[in-house]
């Protein structure tokens, strides 16, 4: 079961605007991982389902910060079947992220009352994630569908949709202030803030630094 609702899952996520993101097999480094994002504000981190056993390592996780950090919102992406993000619910995912938009996923996340946020390459296929009941899509992947102008595109005609996406949102000032003045919701980031070396390198209080910057950036360009 979901340590945190739906809504109030949605709801942080369009507070905070970031949803790091990112896959480690090392139980150790993940939990290190999660600590520093969390340590520089972020309250939603999604882990993606990239390797054999992820699941059991996202257990793992879940159990951990249920403990030490319960406030925090975790979630499983790279989710394309409804099997595979039932053994995430199960192991207490609160939210559930795919690169690709299937509807046995959202029936089974509408059931469960978890949120869902599929992947989506068109506009017709953002509509249909709405009405399968996504309150956030995924344009995905973002840079090549078009970047911040593509998302100007999209609400002018539609307004109402909010996207959250990933593959081409930077920690810079230049890429946070394009993508959110062009009007997205909130952004997924993975290897370009959570970076291979400084995981490597057990730079973590760096990695909390970037993310304490980057949620910085978000709020000066929302004008909070």
């Amino acid at each position: 079961m979901a340590a945190h609702s739906r809504l109030y899952v949605y709801n942080t996520m369009l507070d905070t605007g970031l949803i790091p993101t990112f896959y480690q097999p090392d139980a150790g480094l993940a939990r290190q991982i999660i600590a520093a994002c969390a340590a520089g504000g972020a309250r939603v981190i999604e882990f993606t389902n990239r390797g054999d056993f992820a699941f059991q390592a996202f257990t793992g996780l879940a159990q951990h910060f249920a403990q030490t950090n319960p406030d925090l919102i975790l979630g499983v992406g790279s989710i394309v079947d409804a099997p595979t993000a039932a053994l995430y619910i199960a192991s207490g995912a609160s939210f559930v992220v795919g690169p690709v938009l299937n509807p046995e996923v959202a029936r089974l996340c509408n059931r469960r009352k978890i949120a869902y946020i599929p992947g989506c390459g068109t506009v017709s296929e953002m509509s249909q994630a709405e009405e399968l009941g996504a309150e956030i899509v995924k344009p995905f992947p973002a840079q090549t569908m078009g970047g911040p102008a593509f998302v100007q595109s999209i609400l002018g005609p539609c307004p109402w949709m909010r996207l959250m996406p990933t593959r081409g949102v930077d920690p810079t000032e230049e890429s946070i202030n394009a993508w959110f003045k062009a009007g997205i919701a909130c952004a997924g980031m993975g290897s370009t803030l959570i970076t291979p070396e400084l995981v490597a390198a057990g730079e973590f209080d760096a990695l909390a630094g970037n993310v304490r910057q980057v949620l910085a950036w978000i709020k000066a360009t929302r004008g909070e």
